[in-house]
């Protein structure tokens, strides 16, 4: 239920993240250069980094109010007698307000550092897609540019949208969305010369980099989701916590074999929860691995805990449980029908979500503006 509704139904908020709240910010930043107003305020004696924290919380405010009509949909839901896991819940929640944070400093930092809104659109847009590229190296390239993929916005909020709460993957936009506040209330000192503003702002740079470098060697996390969706059974990650030597998987499967995903989705992520001294290689000659099928050894995924090493080709989680489970020579614990998630299955009309959505959020949205139009005239 929560990957087929929940997920599909807030990725609005992450279009919107995307393409709408960027040119917001940029609005509401920038937008005071232009008329004067920043000229303004800075005679007022609040400090630029408090008036960027209060346009922040403001824009994040309305952010929230933009995520209602999602939220509605929940109360849709448990009013038909749907069942909601509120833990899954806040963390998806979490996980479009983070988005939204590494948006909303971006944005800001850029309106600041630019003369015009039109530049610093560009600007945030740019660095959007250059997040998208670097999840495309990852997913053909694999290494460093995997690492790199997994703290891009994208593979942020599908971590949070999955039920998976990383401590790493938190700090790291937490981190990015504050050194772009940080940023932007730098450059909007404008009294300040243009050097002394420069050294600043590098040394916050310096500062959030030596900060990112070091979240990444945070390895808590947390699965909120009802079925443990990320996790294995609680009797197989006690097994496992019992081992303490190291375990090197060598596995020999291009970057887009579908293969390769299988495991790293069903087996490898997991395991990384569980035992932090995992250490993963991937060995393959090309990308797609099309031209390697013929060759001796492609498709086999070596183990190697403690100097005893077995060979598999099963991508499984049981395939990959049972050779570990061999190599440390650990029975496998019994499995029992209380660790099968079932679901809570449901089938009822959706009575009322068409009015609601096609016809009254519409309708508040647009009496709201006109009236906020009519305010302001």
């Amino acid at each position: 239920l929560f990957r087929s509704v929940w997920a599909p139904t807030f990725s609005a908020c992450e279009l919107a993240a995307v393409f709408l709240l960027p040119f917001v910010t940029i609005r509401l930043v920038a937008g005071d250069r232009q008329s004067g107003a920043l000229k303004l305020e800075l005679q007022q004696g609040m400090s630029a980094f408090s008036r960027i924290a209060a346009k922040a919380l403001v824009l994040l405010a309305g952010w929230l109010v933009a995520m209602l009509p999602p939220f509605s949909a929940i109360l849709l839901w448990a009013s038909y007698g749907g069942s909601v896991h509120t833990p899954e819940l806040l963390t998806l929640t979490a996980g479009h307000v983070l988005n939204a944070g590494l948006t909303i400093g971006l944005a800001a930092a850029m309106a600041s550092l630019t003369e015009h809104p039109s530049t610093a659109a560009i600007l945030t847009l740019s660095v959007t897609v250059g997040t998208w590229i670097v999840s495309f190296f990852g997913a053909i390239q694999g290494g460093w540019w995997e690492r790199a993929a997994g703290y891009t916005p994208a593979a942020m909020v599908a971590e949070f949208q999955h039920g998976l709460l990383r401590l790493n993957t938190t700090m790291v936009a937490l981190v990015l969305t504050l050194m772009g506040l940080v940023m932007a209330a730098i450059w909007t000192q404008l009294g300040l010369p243009i050097g002394r503003r420069a050294c600043q702002a590098f040394g916050v740079g310096v500062l959030a980099a030596g900060s990112i470098f070091a979240c990444t060697f945070l390895h808590a996390s947390w699965d909120t989701s009802e079925s443990r969706s990320n996790s294995f059974s609680e009797a197989d990650e006690h097994a496992l916590r019992q081992i303490h030597a190291l375990l090197r998987i060598e596995a020999h499967l291009a970057p887009e074999d579908p293969r390769r995903l299988d495991l790293e989705h069903h087996a490898l992520s997991k395991l990384r929860r569980v035992m932090p001294k995992l250490q993963v290689q991937y060995i393959s000659g090309t990308s797609i691995g099309l031209f390697e099928q013929t060759r001796a050894g492609y498709g086999e995924i070596w183990f190697d805990l403690g100097g005893r090493r077995t060979m598999s080709r099963m991508t499984t989680a049981d395939g990959v449980l049972e050779a570990i489970y061999s190599l440390a020579r650990v029975t496998p614990p019994a499995e029992t029908d209380e660790a099968i998630f079932r679901g809570h299955p449901l089938a009822v009309p959706a009575k009322g979500a068409g009015t609601i959505f096609y016809a009254l959020w519409p309708g508040l949205f647009l009496v709201s503006g006109i009236l906020v139009r009519r305010r302001f005239q």
